[in-house]
C-alpha cells in the first residue's frame, strides 16, 4: 500500500492534539481527587466549637474552660481556645484591618480529633452541656460534602473530556480511512482480483493507522508530561499546593496513551474499511 504522506501528517497532528488534551484531563482528575481527599481528611479530623459566655464569666474564660473540658473527651487529641489575635488573623484577608477592632469576634475552640476513632459531635456537645457551657459544635460536615461534590464534578468533567477526545479521534481516523480507500480504489480492486479478502485489505488500513495513532499518542503524552513537569517545578514541592497537588506518579497515567490511541484507531479503521468494502458494486 503506497503511503499518502500529506493526509497522514494532518491526521497525526489531530490525534496528537486530542491525546494531549485527554492526558491533561486525566492528570487534572487525579490531582483534583487527591486534593479533595486531603481537604476532606483534614476537615474530618477537626471540629470547631463556638462558646457563648455566661453572665458571670468572660468569653476568654469560657473558651478556656471549654477547651479543658473537650481535651478530656475520648476521641479528642487536642483542644485549644483560639486567642483574639488568631481569630483576627483568620478574618483579616476578608475584612481588612480597619474594622477588626470594632467587631465582636466569636469565642472559638479548635478541636483536633483522633484520626482512628474520632469523637462524634454528639459526644462533644454532651460533654460541654455537662460542664454547664453554652456552646455549638461544628464538625465541618457541610464543607466536607461540598469538597467531595466538587471533586466528583471535576472527575466527571475530566472523564467527559477524555471520552469526547476518543470519539473525535475515532471520527478522524474513520474519515481518513474512507478517504484513503477512495484514493486507492484501483489498488484495492487489484488486491481483490488476486485473492485478498475484505478482512485482509481492512487489516492493511488497520495496521497503517494503528502505527500512526500510536506515534501521535506518544507525542501527545510527551507534550502533557512536559506541561506536568513545568507545573510541578513552577508550583513548588506539591505542584500548585493544595489547589492542584501534582505528583510525579501522575506520569504513569500518561503511559497507556499510545496503546489506547492505537486501539481506538484500529477499531475505527476496521469499521470504516469493512463498511466501504461492503458497499462496493
Amino acid at each position: 500500500m503506497p503511503r499518502d504522506v500529506g493526509g497522514e501528517r494532518q491526521l497525526a497532528a489531530v490525534v496528537a492534539v486530542l491525546c494531549f488534551i485527554a492526558c491533561l484531563a486525566a492528570v487534572a482528575a487525579s490531582a483534583a481527587d487527591r486534593a479533595a481527599h486531603g481537604w476532606a481528611g483534614r476537615l474530618r479530623s477537626e471540629a470547631t466549637v463556638q462558646v457563648r459566655p455566661g453572665i458571670d464569666e468572660t468569653g476568654a474564660v469560657a473558651a478556656a474552660r471549654a477547651a479543658e473540658t473537650l481535651a478530656g473527651v475520648a476521641g479528642v487529641d487536642e483542644a485549644q481556645a483560639l486567642a483574639r489575635d488568631e481569630a483576627e488573623a483568620l478574618l483579616r484577608p476578608w475584612l481588612g484591618e480597619a474594622v477588626l477592632g470594632d467587631i465582636a469576634l466569636p469565642h472559638l475552640v479548635t478541636v483536633r480529633l483522633d484520626p482512628v476513632r474520632p469523637a462524634s459531635p454528639e459526644a462533644l456537645s454532651r460533654a460541654l452541656a455537662e460542664a454547664g457551657l453554652d456552646a455549638a459544635v461544628d464538625d465541618h460536615g457541610l464543607w466536607r460534602r461540598e469538597v467531595e461534590r466538587a471533586a466528583l464534578l471535576v472527575s466527571g468533567l475530566a472523564v467527559g473530556v477524555f471520552l469526547l477526545s476518543a470519539v473525535a479521534a475515532a471520527t478522524a481516523v474513520a474519515y481518513a480511512t474512507r478517504a484513503g480507500m477512495a484514493a486507492r480504489r484501483q489498488i484495492i480492486d487489484i488486491l481483490s482480483l488476486n485473492g485478498a479478502t475484505d478482512r485482509r485489505i481492512a487489516w492493511l488500513f488497520q495496521r497503517r493507522f494503528a502505527v500512526l495513532a500510536a506515534i501521535a499518542g506518544a507525542a501527545g503524552a510527551i507534550g502533557a508530561a512536559l506541561v506536568l513537569a513545568v507545573f510541578r517545578f513552577g508550583g513548588g514541592d506539591q505542584g500548585f499546593g493544595a489547589v492542584l497537588p501534582l505528583a510525579w506518579s501522575d506520569l504513569l497515567i500518561l503511559s497507556p496513551c499510545p496503546l489506547l490511541a492505537a486501539t481506538v484507531a484500529v477499531l475505527a479503521a476496521r469499521g470504516a474499511a469493512l463498511r466501504s468494502l461492503g458497499q462496493r458494486p
